[in-house]
């Protein structure tokens, strides 16, 4: 048994018809500890509903989900959470930080979900992403590419077994790109965290050694308008 292992994952979604449909069924797919694997697919294919369900944000109609010996799929949702706090990392898209709090407040908040908080850690982490001088900064403050570093230091700072990260140069530059994905593949490898990367972006995926083809592993026709509706609500 790998880190995550999933058999038979299925979810549906109301269409905009009323009618249930599904859009994603998943076989199998198994993650071992300590590796890397991007995940390509185009926008609006479902790659987010995925991640999702993995974090425990969604559940699952049927199948299981295993993370690090938890079997995600048979918790409620108060425990899916505790799960994810103590567990999982998630870089977004959009970042999502606590616009009132500062940069350091943003770390230490997420590690109070998780049950501690170790101030040195976040520290640690901020020097890491080349931050420390600006930890008292809220998110507003900060450039795009900053906003993004935090963000992953966010991911890391309860040294989670899995890391998800959702489109997470989709907003950056060329050159923010690649130190925003340097950056969270060395913290990964440096916490020993695995790391699923969702993109549609070719250049992100070419620095990858294990990549996947979404149209591979989801193994529903995709009904392109109905998928755009829930990657923009997402």
């Amino acid at each position: 048994m790998g880190l995550l292992d999933i058999e038979d994952l299925k979810k549906s979604f109301h269409s905009p018809t009323g009618k249930m449909e599904m859009v994603l069924h998943i076989p199998t797919f198994s993650l071992e500890g300590k590796s890397q694997v991007a995940l390509e697919g185009a926008s609006g294919s479902g790659k987010t509903t995925f991640l999702h369900l993995l974090a425990g944000v969604l559940p699952a109609d049927s199948g299981k989900i295993n993370i690090a010996g938890n079997s995600l799929h048979l918790l409620g949702e108060a425990a899916r959470d505790h799960l994810r706090a103590k567990e999982i990392g998630y870089v977004f898209q959009s970042f999502n930080l606590l616009s009132g709090f500062s940069c350091l407040e943003n770390l230490t908040l997420a590690m109070n979900l998780g049950g501690q908080t170790d101030f040195e850690h976040a520290k640690s982490l901020l020097h890491a992403v080349g931050l420390y001088n600006r930890r008292s900064h809220r998110p507003h403050q900060l450039s795009i590419g900053q906003q993004q570093r935090v963000a992953i230091a966010r991911a890391l700072v309860n040294k989670p077994k899995l890391v998800l990260a959702d489109e997470p140069t989709g907003n950056l530059d060329p050159a923010n790109t690649d130190r925003s994905l340097s950056l969270l593949r060395s913290l990964c490898e440096a916490w020993e965290s695995s790391l699923i990367l969702v993109s549609h972006d070719a250049r992100v995926i070419r620095q990858f050694e294990h990549t996947l083809r979404w149209e591979e592993l989801n193994q529903i026709k995709k009904n392109e308008e109905f998928f755009q509706i829930l990657e923009d609500s997402a």
